[in-house]
């Protein structure tokens, strides 16, 4: 594990330093409690500390004061190291943030089974943080394309809807359906049509701005959220996305079925609040306008004022 080590004593320094890399720790080395503070505001920080209660510059309680202060995640393991031994200093030093105390001159046995101990608790905060992020992900995106699913999709489109109404900006929003997808399962299997949604997805990501958003509305149906894009731009999106399927043959492990989707597209320019079902219809209808036409096209729902 990577551990922060700040001490201005040289030779206490040192002989620190030795010892955590001979238990195969990575030490980042400071001789004073500024240049700990710039390492630890840096990417990546070490998330184990071990300070020392006096030393130039900013000493290990302002230091562990400070560290607190940040609120990191993961959480940052304070070991602090000094001569006072009493049962106030203690107090105070766990008071100021630290979690562990060693006083000098310390055993090594000591200071190793504590640095065990606070690598556990570390390790375990990475792991519940690793697990947190999983279930976040999990609650908000589509399990089979990795795509925001509906409730997050939906949220997307009401804050970006928000948005625009304070920036007076327009917002657009595409709503696309694989066509004849009933009958890609029924002939190829519903593995194959599984596939194609993923491959789908993958295309839909690559082809739109960072900052605009792709979900999975419901089963072959997908919504685009572009914030900050008229009428002319949405069009030439959807096209786009419609000829670069056309072009395009969905790539599956033994079959490659050939997919076109149909595209609706609605514009809300408004400063007034505006209901989303209401866009969503509006979206909807032109969808279906499309698959009524004949599939494989773009239809306009429209500009919402």
């Amino acid at each position: 594990m990577k551990i922060l080590l700040a001490e201005d004593d040289v030779i206490t320094r040192r002989l620190l330093e030795v010892q955590l890399k001979n238990w195969g720790h990575e030490v980042v080395v400071c001789s004073d409690g500024a240049q700990a503070w710039e390492k630890l505001n840096a990417d990546e920080s070490p998330k184990l500390v071990v300070l020392d209660w006096m030393m130039p510059g900013m000493d290990g309680l302002t230091l562990s004061r400070e560290i607190r202060k940040m609120e990191t995640k993961p959480y940052t393991y304070i070991i602090l190291l000094t001569a006072r031994s009493s049962k106030e200093d203690i107090i105070e030093g766990l008071e100021a943030g630290a979690d562990d105390y060693i006083t000098k001159p310390f055993e090594p046995q000591e200071l190793r089974v504590r640095i065990r101990a606070a690598t556990r608790i570390v390790q375990l905060q990475e792991d519940l943080l690793k697990a947190l992020e999983k279930f976040e992900f999990q609650a908000s995106h589509d399990s089979l394309t990795g795509l925001w699913n509906r409730y997050s999709i939906l949220s997307i489109l009401h804050r970006e809807l928000a948005r625009g109404r304070r920036e007076m900006t327009p917002v657009a929003i595409i709503m696309a359906d694989v066509d004849h997808f009933k009958e890609i399962n029924d002939t190829y299997g519903h593995l194959c049509g599984d596939e194609v949604l993923r491959q789908t997805a993958t295309k839909f990501n690559l082809s739109v701005r960072p900052y605009d958003a792709v979900g999975r509305y419901g089963g072959e149906e997908f919504l685009l959220v572009l914030p900050s894009c008229n009428t002319h731009e949405a069009l030439k999106v959807a096209h786009r996305l419609r000829s670069s399927f056309e072009d395009n043959k969905i790539n599956s492990v033994e079959i490659s079925p050939h997919v076109t989707l149909s595209f609706g597209v609605v514009t809300v320019n408004s400063n007034e609040r505006k209901n989303i079902d209401d866009v969503i219809n509006t979206a909807d209808e032109a969808l279906y306008k499309a698959k009524n036409l004949g599939r494989n096209r773009v239809e306009f729902g429209g500009e919402i004022h």
